[in-house]
């Protein structure tokens, strides 16, 4: 039996596949492993739109950091340095 709406076992996940990809299909789904979540299922338009949105997101390098972040980092490695010093 289902945990909670949108919840499976893995044990219900072999009995009631078909039952679980039609839910699935409206909703992400949550495929649990001794009470723990371990998989999510969702339709495909879903995992597209997290796949956009994840893109969107930009790993930037010092150049393009803003001044305030870049005076927040320099200073976070300084204390850093200073206190691996103090250590020595």
């Amino acid at each position: 039996m289902a945990e909670r709406v949108g919840s499976y076992s893995t044990s219900d996940l072999s009995r009631k596949s078909g039952d679980i990809i039609a839910e699935a299909l409206r909703h992400p789904v949550t495929i649990t492993q001794r009470s723990k979540p371990r998989l999510v299922l969702l339709n495909i338009e879903d995992y597209e739109l997290l796949k956009r949105q994840s893109d969107m997101r930009s790993v930037g390098t010092i150049d393009t950091m803003s001044d305030d972040l870049l005076g927040e980092f320099q200073a976070a490695v300084d204390a850093y340095a200073d206190s691996d010093e103090a250590g020595r």
